[in-house]
């Protein structure tokens, strides 16, 4: 389903665009997607909406038996990408799991009263879809843009857009995104 409205409190969550991340090859470009997600999350600040910014770290608990024991992740894997433009203002989480809603997010944003949550990031068919159904479940309206994602693979990154985020999320460009934007008050 298409973009049709934002909630009065809607927030951006930019999944996982870190630098360890985006060092991985993407479907689409990763520059790219940090690019929008810059240009979206700006328009969100100016609107006064809540921006969050979802990074990944460490191994989750559990059954580890699928990661190399001694392999570390390169000093800066956690670093936000600088070209996110991230600001002070913006919500950080950290997250050792696929999806952002394993942390306190979900009770920081009922604080703040947001009811919609407009998501975007990488990979799409882990972090950004973890998210998206967390967030389904837990009953926010939930909007993916769609040309703000990617993934390290094609076949699963065209799963998550055209089979799973039409049945439990609006989807939409970040050009359809910015035009809702624009008409808020």
């Amino acid at each position: 389903m298409a973009f049709t409205q934002l909630d009065p409190k809607t927030a951006l969550i930019v999944i996982d665009l870190q630098k360890g991340i985006l060092a991985l090859p993407g479907v689409e470009n990763p520059l790219d997607i940090v690019a929008k997600a810059r240009v979206i999350a700006e328009q969100f600040r100016h609107h006064k909406l809540p921006v969050v910014l979802v990074t990944v770290a460490g191994r989750p608990i559990g059954r580890a038996d699928r990661i190399v024991a001694d392999s570390q992740p390169p000093a800066d894997w956690e670093d936000l990408s600088p070209e996110l433009g991230a600001q002070p203002e913006d919500l950080r989480i950290t997250k050792r799991t696929w999806g952002a809603f394993s942390t306190d997010l979900d009770a920081r944003l009922k604080a703040l009263g947001v009811t919609q949550v407009v998501i975007l990031g990488v990979a799409t068919s882990v972090g950004v879809e973890s998210t998206v159904r967390q967030a389904h479940e837990l009953g926010y309206h939930v909007s993916v843009v769609t040309d703000a994602v990617t993934d390290l693979n094609a076949d699963t990154h065209h799963n998550s857009i055209t089979r799973v985020f039409p049945k439990i999320s609006e989807t939409g460009s970040t050009q359809d995104l910015l035009q809702l934007l624009s008409q808020r008050a």
